[in-house]
């Protein structure tokens, strides 16, 4: 396993970061799965079954699934839901930071185990019924996001809040986040871009939202944080500042865009022929663009 990738996306949810996080994701990044298991043994001896400790049970979970070790994955995925609705009786979901992390990760691992191993519709109907059970919850667009990267591609687009997608136009959706490096790595890429396909009828849109906070994660109100992701707009995007940017929690629900940067492809006729939660390089992001506009749709 990838020691870089690890890191940076444990780094990019800081909620789940505490020592046995950090011990068990070093050990699995030198892939040493005996020695994470090990870790978690010993800590839940020690100090028992904390939110911490079903995080780093949850990116066992996580790694056996890159690895493809299905069964595996599954048993370490299903250990963190059960932990975690065990601890669910003590507190709701969303007190503190770390217990959606873990939940979430457990249903994503397991969808994702079902759908490897032949069973997608079974794997769908499950993330539907915990979308349906964590409605109300924080982790209601991750769950989303895994139903969308099974149905999306080839359905209708869904409705924008705020903007209307433009009819018989390509479309290339970039939903980010003002405190979003990856998002912003991928400003001169959308600029680039739209330099090229604009003239062919490519309509870029970059919904975001508000988080309710602002740099240095300091609390904010609404109208206050609404102004920060303007400046952050004319700061990071300046070169691609005309593009509609609706501000809104609604459109990240509906597209689960719990990761940022999130890349969607619309074509003409408003069909999705691209769902992609994550950052994109040029040549990735252009060849799918060339694609989908050389089908003639």
């Amino acid at each position: 396993m990838n020691l870089c990738v690890l890191l940076a996306v444990l780094l990019a949810a800081p909620a789940a970061s505490a020592g046995i996080v950090d011990d068990v994701v070093g050990a699995l990044a030198r892939n040493n799965f005996v020695a994470a298991d090990q870790y978690i043994r010993s800590y839940q001896k020690s100090r028992g079954v904390t939110p911490e400790m079903t995080v780093a049970l949850s990116w066992v979970a996580r790694a056996n699934l890159e690895q493809h070790k299905y069964a595996e994955a599954e048993k370490y995925a299903r250990q963190t839901y059960d932990l975690s609705l065990e601890q669910l009786k003590k507190r709701p979901l969303d007190r503190e930071p770390k217990l959606p992390t873990a939940l979430g990760a457990a249903i994503e691992v397991e969808a994702n185990v079902l759908a490897a191993t032949g069973k997608r519709s079974e794997a769908i109907t499950y993330l539907q019924d915990q979308l349906q059970t964590y409605s109300a919850s924080s982790i209601r667009t991750r769950i989303q996001k895994n139903i969308n990267l099974l149905t999306m591609e080839g359905k209708p687009a869904p409705a924008l809040e705020r903007v209307t997608l433009p009819k018989g136009k390509p479309v290339l959706l970039f939903f980010w986040a003002h405190w979003c490096p990856d998002c912003k790595w991928e400003a001169p890429i959308l600029a680039q871009l739209k330099a090229e396909y604009a003239p062919k009828g490519l309509t870029i849109i970059a919904p975001t939202q508000k988080y309710g906070y602002i740099a240095g994660g300091v609390e904010a109100p609404p109208e206050i944080e609404v102004r920060y992701i303007e400046q952050v707009r004319r700061g990071y995007y300046s070169a691609v500042i005309d593009v509609p940017a609706p501000v809104s929690e609604q459109n990240f629900l509906r597209y689960g865009a719990s990761t940022t940067p999130t890349l969607v492809l619309v074509d003409r006729a408003g069909i999705v022929r691209l769902y992609h939660p994550g950052a994109m390089s040029y040549p990735e992001l252009r060849a799918q663009i060339v694609r989908m506009l050389s089908s003639g749709t």
